[in-house]
């Protein structure tokens, strides 16, 4: 599939040949939306004009071979049975499909952490609306940076606090590693924790496949899904969403219901068969879904091309946490992380801004209403040819930067002396504000 010559190339600028960049864009946000190889491109280009062809012996009955082996190659990625694997959309959707699945009662609640996904929370604001405001949240908030054991031990609080309200903690909701900010989460040791509770775990790890390790087998967790597009390098969208047997009978329908589905009433009550989960999750409407049959590709293209996901993770790791240290001394700032280092233990990293204020304030960015963000953000891409996740936390303002395999240390330069001089535009606008 990949020729000699691939199989050859150093990590850093020399794969950016691989990828469909601009000329002169410097792709330092790759966490938001990912991107994938040229290779994996014509992959899913190849699937399409298979599909065109013959769309319905395409879509009947070759899809569900090809998905098959797509299952097969996350399941040997993640280290769990195949039936135990199908494909969502993306994270979100899979953190939906379990909320939405459960049958809440009054007194249930929901713990989760005060740097949940945004639309997470709005996920869980809705699950508590739907049933009338009986079920409810529990937030567990802390200061960042924070060691794992203080977290984790606030977590725990978390429950025993909902239990000596009354309340059953029913569910909690946690990544492995945040949006925004950036940074690991001990997600292993939270996991740990809701087993010894008897609270289920729901980890958003849309930020996992690719990023961080995961073997499910050894983790355990009661549900987990991640997004593919964002770092495993296939199209978008496509998230692999991991159910074990003993919580699959809770996930009774896909979002939309699928023709898989099967009513309570024509179940056999004494059959406990993962292929029902399967079937359930095999074709859920019609939508773009060739991103789930280049699974195997991505896998393949990252072990013959890059090395392996050790070699991927060891240089993406090292480049965001050294990156982010050079980007912080050239903004005379620091890097959100705690003093055991394991909120940088991953492929993203946060520095903060030297300005201190304009939180709200009503800016112009080219003769058109924006917030400080928007302002900010829109610079970026406008002047400089890059994107860069700014935003503000805990009453200062950070910027959040992505190590990649076509990065090296001069682009982390690059952002530190464009981000000085972005805050120097930023202040000046600021001024001018009536």
């Amino acid at each position: 599939m990949f020729s000699l010559e691939e199989s050859a190339t150093p990590l850093g600028h020399e794969m950016r040949k691989y990828f469909s960049f601009a000329p002169g864009y410097r792709n330092l946000n790759h966490g938001s939306f990912g991107t994938f190889p040229m290779a994996i491109r014509q992959k899913a280009d190849e699937l399409r004009t298979q599909c065109e062809e013959r769309p319905c012996a395409f879509l009947k009955y070759q899809y569900d071979v090809l998905l098959e082996e797509s299952r097969a190659a996350m399941a040997a990625f993640l280290n769990v049975p195949v039936s135990t694997i199908v494909f969502v959309m993306n994270a979100t959707t899979g953190v939906n499909t379990v909320l939405r699945n459960l049958d809440w009662c009054d007194s249930d609640e929901i713990i989760q952490l005060d740097v949940i996904y945004g639309a997470c929370g709005k996920s869980t604001e809705y699950v508590c609306e739907s049933n009338n405001d009986h079920v409810r949240t529990r937030e567990v908030c802390v200061h960042y940076p924070v060691e794992d054991d203080h977290l984790v031990s606030a977590f725990r609080d978390a429950i025993h606090a909902s239990r000596r309200a009354g309340r059953t903690p029913r569910i909690a909701i946690f990544d492995t590693v945040c949006s925004n900010p950036g940074i690991r989460l001990p997600f292993e040791a939270l996991t740990a924790l809701c087993r010894a509770e008897g609270v289920l775990s729901l980890i958003d790890a849309a930020h996992g496949v690719g990023h961080v390790a995961l073997d499910l087998a050894a983790l355990d967790p009661d549900f987990l899904v991640s997004n593919c597009h964002k770092w495993l390098f296939t199209p978008r969208g496509c998230a692999v969403f991991y159910v074990p047997h003993r919580n699959q009978a809770m996930m009774r329908s896909t979002l939309p219901t699928s023709n898989g589905f099967v009513p309570r009433s024509a179940r056999d009550p004494t059959s406990d068969d993962p292929t029902d989960f399967v079937r359930n999750f095999a074709f859920v409407g019609t939508f773009d879904n060739i991103p789930f049959l280049t699974v195997p590709a991505a896998i393949a293209w990252r072990h013959h091309v890059c090395g392996g996901e050790s070699r991927i993770r060891a240089y993406c790791t090292n480049l965001a946490r050294e990156g982010g240290r050079r980007v912080a001394e050239i903004l005379g700032t620091t890097v959100l992380d705690n003093a055991t280092h394991t909120h940088t233990d991953c492929c993203l990293v946060n520095v903060r801004l030297p300005i201190q204020a304009g939180y709200s304030v009503r800016l112009t960015w080219k003769g058109e209403p924006a917030t400080p963000t928007d302002w900010m953000q829109k610079t970026l891409i406008e002047d400089y040819h890059t994107f860069l996740p700014v935003f503000p936390f805990q009453d200062e303002w950070w910027v959040r930067l992505s190590g990649q395999i076509y990065l090296e240390m001069s682009d982390f330069e690059w952002a530190g002396h464009t981000l000085v001089e972005l805050c120097r535009r930023f202040q000046d606008a600021l001024s001018n504000v009536d």
